[in-house]
């Protein structure tokens, strides 16, 4: 009975991506119970541990949106995702998307609290422009604190990118409630959105390595979801100033082209760039993800593989001379979201269904530089619908805190689809990697 109601389900869910087009949401499978799915499915044991000179362990998870310490001007929504987080003035900053639901709509609010114990927090700013505002992303840079927001559209049915706008932090070290109301910028300690001049661009991670300000940012996401593919751009900038954004390197403007999109970065101890690309719309080098490199002397000249796992949301960081990055891992198909069935658009629209109607985690990987491989290491506390994870220094030299998001760690084990449709959380982990 279960099976044959699961079935019927994605029937009509693969009907619904035809009828829409623009989307592969599958909104019938998300609004609909996962009883069907959870009879029918057993969450698999995690992959064996493929550690390097580190042992890794969670020693702390703590929810922190919603939770007693977030003031009451900070009006906490049902979908509590996109964030990032990072250190400055003896603070820590925490800027998440607060909606009604994971998709576009005209509800959304980015909200930027901080803390001094990451327990308590103040109301910072507040930014609600009756659109869906995405992937906010810090830059601390020369003594500067900006944050970075990808606008886009308000429709539920379609991904809208439109531009990339920044604000300022204007009156550090002052707290200043913004009233839950507030529907413009400016707002709270921080200036208005302003674009920088990047149109159609959807922003993903932003650091500063050795003074410089670096983003990621991809051109062509409405296409992502859309029954007529075109391919998009993976590019990489550089400021000097937070506000000014040119090609890092300008002989090679466009670090990929083809299926790519969400990617981030780091360089390794040699100055060499190792990057993560998720490729979810599929190119000639197939699906999944595209694990790249490139030399010092020419940052933007990308080489990369293909990998079938999509490692959704990457962050990519370095710690004590090992490459890691946080990514979604598939609890289903030993990992893979490239079923290897098919070509073009059907093989594409088959991935799609397999990955969304399957758990999830928020996972540690680990970047073998001697192989070129990706290992799994662990997972974070989490379900359903999660990851983004965003990371910051611990209080000691073994230890880093992440950030991510997630369906409740301690409610029923769900699909993705399904979970995006329900109410998500941000949580604290605090990570030790020690020395083996």
């Amino acid at each position: 009975m279960f099976r044959r109601l699961f079935a019927l389900l994605v029937f009509l869910s693969t009907v619904g991506v035809f009828v829409f087009g623009s989307t592969i949401s599958l909104l019938l499978f998300g609004r609909c119970d996962a009883v069907a799915w959870a009879a029918s499915h057993r969450v698999p044991t995690p992959p064996a541990a493929t550690l390097g000179r580190h042992s890794v362990r969670v020693l702390e998870t703590r929810r922190i949106v919603p939770s007693d310490g977030l003031p009451p001007a900070v009006d906490v929504k049902r979908s509590n995702n996109n964030l990032d987080v990072t250190r400055f003035g003896g603070r820590t900053y925490l800027a998440f998307r607060s909606a009604d639901s994971h998709f576009a709509g005209d509800s959304t609010v980015i909200h930027v609290v901080s803390s001094d114990d990451e327990r308590a927090w103040r109301p910072e700013a507040r930014f609600a422009l009756g659109r869906d505002l995405r992937e906010p992303r810090w830059l601390p840079l020369d003594g500067r604190l900006f944050l970075y927001v990808s606008m886009l559209g308000s429709s539920s049915y379609a991904f809208e990118p439109e531009r990339v706008d920044m604000t300022e932090l204007t009156t550090p070290g002052h707290a200043t409630v913004t009233p839950a109301h507030a529907d413009s910028a400016p707002s709270g300690n921080f200036g208005p959105l302003e674009p920088i001049g990047l149109p159609g661009r959807v922003a993903w991670r932003t650091r500063v390595i050795d003074g410089r300000g670096y983003m990621t940012a991809y051109a062509g996401g409405e296409h992502l979801y859309s029954l007529f593919r075109k391919p998009m751009a993976v590019e990489l900038y550089a400021t000097a100033d937070g506000r000014h954004w040119l090609p890092a390197d300008p002989a090679h403007p466009v670090v990929s082209r083809g299926g790519g999109s969400e990617t981030d970065f780091a360089l390794v101890p040699d100055g060499s760039l190792f990057g993560v690309i998720r490729n979810e719309e599929g190119d000639e080098t197939g699906w999944g993800s595209k694990l790249c490199h490139a030399t010092s002397a020419a940052l933007g000249a990308w080489t990369c593989t293909n990998d079938p796992r999509k490692f959704d949301s990457p962050n990519v960081f370095m710690h004590d001379g090992e490459v890691y990055f946080f990514a979604r891992r598939n609890l289903a198909n030993d990992g893979r979201y490239d079923l290897g069935v098919g070509s073009g658009l059907a093989r594409m629209l088959r991935n799609q269904l397999a990955y969304i109607t399957e758990a999830k985690r928020c996972a540690l990987w680990r970047y073998d530089q001697a192989t070129g491989k990706v290992g799994f290491v662990l997972d974070l506390p989490s379900r359903g619908d999660t990851c983004f994870a965003s990371v910051v220094p611990g209080d000691a030299p073994d230890r880093i805190v992440v950030y991510d998001y997630s369906s409740d760690i301690e409610g029923p084990e769900l699909p993705w689809t399904a979970a995006q449709r329900r109410p998500t959380y941000i949580y604290r982990h605090v990570l030790q990697l020690a020395p083996r």
